[in-house]
């Protein structure tokens, strides 16, 4: 397994097992509402960044091959770029709606 895909997935282990030491109050299920609240906003985060990664790697490595042909293009591609930054900006943005629970 690749480095980056080890560390990927340690974190998102690492937030699911936060999420559910989170839960202080037991109930019948064995997790209460806050470590569901806490899962799940740690798995949108972490989708969303691993999301935003392979979109970022894909449109940089193209926008920068684009630019080494025609320097001019510049303006453009970096549009591209900055789309897929803003997946991790809107994961961001839904986990933050969920652990304020809006």
């Amino acid at each position: 397994m690749k480095a980056r895909y080890k560390f990927a997935f340690t974190l998102c282990l690492l937030l699911v097992l936060t999420g559910l030491a989170s839960a202080e109050e037991e109930v019948a299920g064995g997790v209460t509402d806050s470590g569901w609240v806490a899962i799940s906003a740690g798995l949108a985060m972490a989708g969303g960044a691993i999301g935003a990664g392979f979109a970022i790697a894909s449109t940089g490595t193209a926008a920068v091959g684009a630019t080494a042909e025609k320097p001019e293009i510049f303006g453009r591609v970096l549009i591209f770029v900055a789309l897929a930054e803003a997946i991790a900006i809107y994961a961001l943005l839904i986990a933050f709606m969920l652990w304020t629970k809006v």
